[in-house]
């Protein structure tokens, strides 16, 4: 019995500590947590009602997919890219998203495609009503998804982690109004990929990256102290 509720009372932290882990990622990712901001673990222990050291770990494992900075004596603060990271990034998304087109055309069913027409819907529903953080999370969606038709797990993963650090670069060095991608511009990848033509969905993609870069002004943010019972309130409550 006691092993047992002692394997209960391990699990219930682990499912805790992923819940902290994918709000505080959640918060990055949509630029609630914009770049700088300092993740004091006194205060996140404080939010989410455990302890300084499952902070500590969470962090950890931000830190490890290089969304979080820890520095010694300073603490843990929300990533910022460098300017030369900053076009890396998307040089590499660039290189691997067009370079798997062919597996996606390979792969690619009517279902494919109703779904990502959805996305990019609710992607411009999400700019109508000035809804920053989902028009990002969509943003993202519309890649992911779109790279996941071909079927290669791996490199979808590698995506998903690209597209989150690419939105630590839009926050960092985009203008205030950018949010995610344009919508046209996905709307036109869906085209490209309705008529399955390889050369032009390819320079489409390629277009798109070479946009968002230039839009970019590689200016650095300041360090903050973000509300984190406001952010936070909602799913975890206050500590009692």
């Amino acid at each position: 019995m006691t092993n047992k509720t002692g394997q209960h009372d391990a699990a219930r932290l682990q499912d805790k500590d992923e819940r902290i882990y994918q709000a505080l990622m959640n918060a990055i990712v949509e630029h609630q947590l914009p770049p700088g901001s300092k993740l004091p673990e006194e205060a996140l222990s404080g939010v989410f009602g455990v302890s300084r050291t499952g902070i500590r770990k969470v962090l950890q494992r931000l830190a490890a997919v290089q969304m979080v900075t820890l520095t010694p004596k300073r603490g843990a603060q929300v990533s910022t890219p460098g300017v030369d990271e900053a076009r890396e990034i998307f040089t590499t998304r660039s290189l691997i998203e067009c370079g798997n087109l062919p597996a996606v055309l390979a792969h690619l069913q009517p279902p494919h495609l109703v779904a990502l027409e959805q996305l990019i819907a609710q992607e411009n529903e999400a700019h109508a009503s000035h809804d920053g953080p989902a028009a990002i999370r969509l943003s993202a969606a519309f890649h992911i998804q779109l790279q996941a038709i071909s079927g290669n797990q791996v490199l979808t993963g590698m995506v998903t982690s690209l597209t989150q650090r690419s939105s630590l670069v839009i926050a960092a060095y985009g203008a205030p109004w950018q949010r995610g991608c344009r919508c046209d511009d996905h709307a036109t990848l869906l085209q490209r990929l309705r008529a399955r033509a390889l050369e032009p969905l390819t320079e489409a993609l390629q277009h798109h990256f070479d946009h968002i870069v230039s839009s970019l002004h590689f200016e650095r943010s300041g360090e903050t102290l973000p509300d984190f019972s406001r952010l936070f309130a909602a799913d975890f409550g206050a500590a009692s």
